[in-house]
C-alpha cells in the first residue's frame, strides 16, 4: 500500500534537527509555531502547536518564559520534546521527565541529543515493524500497533511512578528548610 510505505519513509527519515541546525537566534511565537511544524512527524492540523499551548506549557513552567517575547533553541528543545511526549503522557509526567532528562536541572543541549537519539531508535523500530506486517490486515496491523502501544504505556507508566517515588524519598532526605539541624 503506497500509503504505508509513504508512513514508512516518514518515520525513517522525518526527524527534528540537530541542536547545532537549531536557529541560533530569537523567534517570535509564529515563527515558532511554523518552525515546530517541521519538528514532528504530523498528519493534520488536530495535534498542531498553538500559541495557547506554548503560553500554558509557559505558564504551568513546562518551557521557561520568554525573552521579551522571543524564544531561542532552549525553548525549541524543550518545545520539541513536548510535542512528542503530549501525544502518550500527561503534563505532570511530561515535567517530571524533561526536569530530569531534558532541561532546567540538566544541560538542555545534553538532554535535546539524547532525547533525539532515543526517538531515531523507536522511529526506525516502528518503521522495520511495518515491513514485518503484512499491510494486507489493516485492522490487525492497527491491532498490532496499539497493542505494542499498550504494552509501552503501560512501562512507561511505571517507571514514571518509580521515578516519582524515587524523587519523594529524595526530597524526604533532605533537611526541611527553616528548621534547626537540632530540633
Amino acid at each position: 500500500m503506497e500509503e504505508l510505505k509513504s508512513l514508512q519513509e516518514r518515520l525513517r527519515q522525518q526527524r527534528p534537527v540537530e541542536w547545532d541546525q537549531l536557529p541560533d537566534f530569537a523567534l517570535y511565537m509564529d515563527q515558532v509555531l511554523s518552525y515546530m511544524d517541521r519538528q514532528v512527524i504530523r498528519f493534520d492540523d488536530a495535534d498542531g502547536l498553538t500559541a495557547a499551548m506554548v503560553n500554558n506549557y509557559t505558564k504551568s513552567g513546562l518551557v521557561p518564559r520568554a525573552e521579551g517575547k522571543k524564544y531561542n533553541r532552549d525553548h525549541l528543545a524543550y518545545l520539541t520534546a513536548i510535542c512528542v511526549l503530549k501525544q502518550v503522557l500527561s503534563a505532570k509526567d511530561i515535567d517530571l521527565l524533561i526536569r530530569e532528562s531534558v532541561g532546567r536541572e540538566k544541560d538542555v543541549r545534553r538532554g535535546y541529543e539524547d532525547f533525539c537519539v532515543a526517538l531515531d531508535k523507536v522511529l526506525n523500530e516502528t518503521a522495520d515493524e511495518i515491513d514485518v506486517r503484512s499491510n494486507e490486515h489493516l485492522a490487525y496491523d492497527a491491532i498490532h500497533f496499539a497493542l505494542l502501544s499498550y504494552a509501552s504505556g503501560i512501562a512507561c507508566s511505571r517507571y514514571v511512578a518509580l521515578l516519582r517515588q524515587q524523587k519523594e524519598a529524595e526530597q524526604a532526605l533532605q533537611p526541611k528548610k527553616g528548621k534547626k539541624e537540632n530540633d
